[in-house]
């Protein structure tokens, strides 16, 4: 089967890279090559730029049911190939058809949705003053704004972005993750299909040191929001400082789920607590990597928990019985790999998986480790504070609220938590000391696209969601009139 050739979106076409140069995209399952993207440079990304600010001011004067029309059309179009988008994220990502056909494109979809429905009601506030003026606030598009996404979650998180964007009036430059492209690549040709003018929405494949950096410096981009990791974040905000531009900072986590010896551990909360840790092979933002549990029902939690863990399954992502797909790439593989010997290393105990899985024929080169559940490491060891981002889980007992408040929040991390109590009282009062952005009670990512998300400390900068979305996407302007 011949491979797949990507190409950029700009001005409506689409085109390849300027130096003709391409990366290699593999599919994880096996390791092997299946496709191509545009290995683009700055030069490609000031096309897109300029592109996008000739077609600035006509879109931010196209109505807003205008704009809503085309983001419900291309929803419609993602809609209508939801099974082939499917396919082309599994592929191209390791995670399980499954998963991108019940979650990943739906919520992608969703995003679109959820936008265009929420821009036309949107309304701005007006402030009386008792001396005869009223003030009244615009929010007015920004103009070019970059977005640039990770490759976790590809197409659901690249619609997170770009959706409140341009519901909001400005034409956008983003770009996907070069390893995972091959989503984004097909909602660029359906966007000429859905009818946007040419410019409104650019598409610049490539690496993120040459085409991120470009998008973040270029002078013609008023706002850059991204969702990647802390380090890569801190580089951004380091190069947009100067330039003063709007940031929204996504970045890494080191999530605790908190189980106190009062919470209802059904067999359903109990799934629930396990799939937190490993959903799509523990490469969310969100999963909760320590699992803190108190320790007068740890030894009976542990048991019950190690029995549903043993028995995930690790295999090919596009069968149903799989549990868990294969990590996104080499070089994450090896991290992972590394991350799970250091925690051998810190006298760690692995009571299970810590190994790297090799299938049968085609997928024998395919990136897939076990599930990893480790104990008897201290809550400041390197295992415990760094983002790992696979599918290993550390065990963590504690005593009482004060010591479970104490790990949870000592990391310089600060972006989900969930709390597991029937205490309502404890779950108001611990969920209001917890230093993260998101608090889950007696729940996992149970997400409402109306509320805000983003995260604490070193787990990023500014909120989307919601009015959060469309708030930084725009600028507020003062108007005030005496009469």
């Amino acid at each position: 089967m011949p491979s797949l050739r990507l190409a950029n979106l700009i001005d409506g076409r689409l085109q390849a890279p300027h130096l003709d140069r391409w990366l290699e995209v593999f599919e994880p399952a096996t390791g092997e090559v299946f496709a191509h993207c545009p290995d683009s440079t700055a030069e490609d990304v000031a096309d897109a730029v300029a592109a996008a600010q000739r077609a600035s001011s006509a879109w931010a004067a196209t109505p807003t049911e205008q704009r809503a029309r085309l983001l419900h059309r291309l929803a419609d179009l993602i809609e209508a190939r939801l099974d082939a988008f499917a396919a082309l994220e599994s592929r191209d990502s390791g995670k399980l058809l499954s998963l991108a056909r019940s979650l990943d494109i739906p919520r992608a979809v969703s995003n679109l949705r959820y936008f265009a429905a929420a821009v036309v009601p949107w309304s701005s506030e007006s402030h009386a003053m008792e001396l005869g003026a009223i003030n009244y606030t615009l929010r007015q598009p920004l103009g070019v704004v970059g977005c640039i996404s990770p490759w976790n979650l590809p197409l659901y998180l690249f619609t997170w972005k770009i959706a409140p964007a341009l519901a909001a009036g400005n034409t956008v430059v983003a770009k996907p993750s070069e390893i995972t492209p091959c989503t984004a690549a097909l909602l660029g040709e359906l966007s000429i299909e859905a009818g946007f003018p040419p410019g409104v929405l650019n598409i610049v494949q490539g690496r993120g040191p040459i085409v991120g950096q470009a998008i973040v410096e270029h002078a013609g981009v008023k706002a850059v929001s991204f969702t990647g990791s802390t380090k890569t974040g801190a580089q951004i905000a380091t190069a947009a400082a100067p330039h003063f531009k709007k940031l929204s900072l996504e970045l890494g986590g080191k999530n605790p789920a908190i189980v106190f010896a009062d919470a209802d551990l059904s067999d359903a909360n109990l799934d629930t607590i396990v799939r937190s840790g490993f959903a799509n092979q523990g490469e969310i933002c969100l999963c909760g990597s320590r699992l803190l549990v108190q320790r007068t029902i740890y030894d009976n939690f542990r048991a019950r928990y190690l029995e549903r863990v043993r028995a995930l399954r690790v295999g090919d992502p596009l069968d149903a019985s799989s549990d868990l797909g294969a990590l996104v790439s080499q070089p994450h593989f090896d991290k992972v790999m590394g991350c799970i010997a250091q925690a051998r290393d810190e006298g760690g105990h692995i009571l299970c998986g810590g190994q790297s899985i090799t299938l049968p024929g085609r997928h024998a080169g395919g990136w897939y480790v076990a599930p990893t559940v480790i104990e008897g490491l201290g809550p400041n060891t390197a295992t415990n504070q760094q983002e790992i981002f696979g599918p290993v889980v550390s065990l963590i007992p504690f005593e009482d609220e004060a010591e479970a408040l104490a790990i949870a929040n000592g990391t310089g991390y600060g972006l989900a938590a969930s709390l597991w109590t029937t205490d309502l009282a404890r779950a108001h009062r611990f969920g209001a000391q917890l230093d993260f952005g998101i608090v889950w009670i007696n729940c996992w990512l149970l997400r409402d696209l109306r509320t805000p998300f983003g995260g604490t400390k070193q787990s990023g900068l500014g909120r989307e969601g919601g009015v959060e979305a469309l708030r930084f996407f725009t600028e507020p302007k003062n108007i005030c009139i005496r009469y």
